[in-house]
């Protein structure tokens, strides 16, 4: 079972297939975090729930159309435990006929987890800047971009993934780009009023590390609860539900 949602709507989308888990079901859930671990772990049970993650460039146009920005499709997948079992060997086999690129892996985790730290470093630093890279190294602050991502790096290093050498530098290069035009999905988000991953991305990252020693990832999740407080009240007050 492929589960791809946003973090908000993951309680009503595992209500609407609880009935079919079955005793043989594999769970496949491709959500950014690792907080989507932990309840999907709860309610069915870690043996049901494969790690995974993708890489995909898309939003919303004004029709509510999907957007591909780019040519990159890429989805990696694998027990948690990093073996190669029968059902991660058989998903491998269908998804090898799909038109994107697929990958079993045997370090589902640590894949999880330095993508985390990448949307984490991203998000906050882009919606706190409300700004593409390049803007933000146009105005002189890359080194607040580096030292996001240096806290970013650290909590995972405290839970026990510590992002690759390779990592750590290629994300330092593309955080320094000048003339950049990366932002995060959740900039996106806010900038048409949408429900964002606040909670899911930077909060539950900030939460698994030290608030005294991750400063700015503390800064970026209070700026991303103010967004979500504002737009409550404002659809409280038009009479939308949020």
């Amino acid at each position: 079972m492929l589960l791809a949602c946003k973090a908000y709507d993951l309680e009503g989308a595992t209500n609407s297939f609880a009935a079919a888990v079955g005793p043989n079901t594999a769970i496949l859930p491709l959500l950014n975090g690792m907080r989507h671990l932990d309840i999907l772990d709860t309610r069915f049970g870690a043996d049901h729930v494969l790690g995974g993650q993708c890489l995909i460039s898309v939003t919303l146009d004004e029709r509510g159309e999907i957007v591909h920005l780019n040519e990159t499709h890429n989805l990696s997948f694998g027990e948690r435990d990093g073996s190669r079992s029968a059902r991660v060997e058989a998903i491998a086999s269908v998804l090898s006929n799909a038109n994107f690129q697929s990958r079993l892996s045997e370090a589902i985790l640590e894949e999880m987890w330095e993508k985390w730290v990448f949307i984490a470093t991203s998000a906050g630093i882009t919606c706190l800047m409300r700004a593409a890279v390049g803007d933000i190294v146009a105005a002189g602050a890359a080194d607040l971009a580096i030292r996001l991502l240096d806290e970013c790096c650290t909590i995972a290093t405290q839970q026990g993934f510590p992002p690759s050498s390779r990592f750590i530098e290629l994300n330092r290069a593309v955080f320094t780009t000048a003339g950049s035009g990366l932002t995060a999905s959740m900039l996106r988000d806010i900038e048409r009023g949408a429900p964002i991953e606040a909670n899911h991305i930077i909060g539950d990252l900030l939460g698994r590390g030290d608030e005294n020693s991750s400063p700015l990832v503390r800064i970026a999740y209070a700026h991303l609860k103010a967004y979500e407080a504002r737009r409550a009240r404002e659809m409280t007050f038009s009479g939308k539900a949020a």
